[in-house]
């Protein structure tokens, strides 16, 4: 096993396998799903950015994808870089640190969390493996006691008319061929093979090639079992997330929600029925953004946050939009918050402390336009770095009579450093073993914004 952390260390791996994964990398890159996850540049890449390649060395590097790549045998963890030590990381730090970011994924908003008890108490490889377990105990669990079944158009030939009469296709496939006694209808039936049971069951697929946890895979061939009748078919992760469900069926959103992270997220790579590579990948810019709106949103009181939003531009042309993380209506005021997950740090020697001037420049634009005097910075803290302190800076607008735009800085504690897996294990919801983190963020998080 492989474990890399963002940007920082350095693994080697042997020849044949260096050279046919960049291979294998490079062809998932570009038929991979185009989501909001990836930049327009990066869109336009035909070279695969989720590891970089030294090829002298036959060493590998991550770059900002955390998540688990299995290829020929071989797992390659890729970890967050707040949780990067000088120090190899063993199989107990490795697992503290999934499940930590499955708290900051149950706080998603693309994601709902089952509640019940995680599966974590027995040893997963990855945080992967562990996604797939809710996903199956779950899938499993609900369609035991209910499969899903919607009223799909149907288009047949029948003896007795039902709903409306095809009749282009009545005349031309039964008076013209003199099948006049089977009339060719269109109607309505309550079916049990439509998008949403094709969507589980093209996703079950793909995870049970993917897994190698035996508990995964029998609970993925029993979901297969149950949805035997419905068809193969090819889903998208846009076609998923258009799937909507009456209030009644509430509770099969959940599922929905892991298939279109999982179709989202992940990719593979198959060679003559074989597969090759898979990775479920995701940008932890996006997840520590996504974390922090969903924490307020759900932990913080009488805040109001609204996320990504559109409609303001730099430049009366309207060419160049202005989009911040989050704008937080606290009643009495409007403050700009905005995500940025890079290392900062106190350092007398260094008075930007890790703060990039250019973020500075994006603040003082989303002040300016959203008429908004106050910008809050939100950083993620991490193990190795001097936890940052005040930072403040004040920013006088000539052009509007001198008025004031405060800009700060926050390292945010979305780390326990202290958490131990022992501790996560004694607890039946792994959730549980971060109360008092996230009673120290909800803490700090009321010390800002009030």
């Amino acid at each position: 096993m492989i474990n890399l952390f963002e940007y920082k260390n350095r693994a080697s791996l042997d020849e044949e396998h260096f050279e046919n994964l960049e291979m294998f990398l490079d062809s998932v890159w570009n038929k991979r799903e185009r989501t909001a996850y990836y930049t327009e540049e990066e869109n336009r890449e035909e070279i695969q950015r989720f590891l970089q390649f030294f090829h002298r060395t036959n060493e590998l590097k991550s770059n900002k994808y955390v998540g688990v790549i299995h290829f020929q045998n071989q797992t390659i963890n890729l970890l967050p870089k707040i949780f990067y030590e000088e120090d190899e990381v063993d199989d107990s730090k490795i697992f503290v640190i999934n499940t930590h970011i499955l708290w900051w994924l149950s706080y998603c908003r693309k994601l709902k969390f089952p509640n019940y008890l995680s599966g974590l108490n027995s040893e997963k490889a990855d945080f992967f493996e562990v996604l797939i377990y809710l996903f199956s105990k779950y899938t499993k669990e609900i369609l035991n006691s209910s499969v899903y079944q919607k009223y799909v158009e149907i288009e047949n030939e029948i003896n007795n008319v039902k709903g409306r009469i095809n009749f282009n296709s009545y005349i031309k496939e039964n008076l013209g061929k003199a099948r006049h006694h089977k009339v060719s209808c269109i109607f309505d039936s309550f079916e049990i093979d439509n998008e949403f049971n094709q969507c589980i069951k093209y996703v079950c697929k793909i995870l049970i090639s993917a897994t190698s946890d035996y508990q995964n895979k029998r609970s993925l061939n029993d979901i297969l079992f149950l949805l035997d009748d419905v068809s193969d078919v090819t889903i998208s992760a846009d076609q998923c997330k258009r799937i909507r469900f009456n209030p009644i069926f509430s509770h099969f959103e959940t599922v929905r929600d892991y298939c279109s992270l999982f179709l989202e997220n992940s990719i593979s790579f198959n060679y003559k029925n074989e597969l090759k590579l898979f990775a479920f990948l995701l940008p932890m810019e996006y997840v520590f953004e996504d974390f922090i709106y969903g924490f307020i949103d759900r932990e913080i009181e009488s805040v109001n946050p609204k996320v990504q939003v559109t409609g303001v531009y730099l430049d009366e042309a309207k060419i160049f939009g202005l989009k911040p993380d989050l704008i937080l209506d606290l009643g009495l005021k409007k403050v700009i918050a905005d995500t940025k997950y890079k290392l900062v740090y106190s350092n007398d020697l260094d008075p930007k402390c890790g703060v990039s001037q250019s973020d500075l420049y994006q603040m003082i634009s989303y002040a300016i336009r959203f008429s908004i005097s106050e910008v809050k910075l939100f950083y993620p803290n991490s193990i190795a770095a001097t936890r940052l302190e005040n930072f403040d800076i004040k920013i006088m607008d000539t052009f509007a009579e001198g008025k004031e735009i405060k800009v700060s800085a926050y390292q945010l504690p979305i780390i326990d450093c202290c958490l131990t897996s022992d501790e996560i294990k004694s607890h039946n919801n792994f959730i549980h073993s971060f109360n008092n983190l996230k009673n120290t963020l909800i803490k700090i998080l009321d010390e800002i914004l009030y």
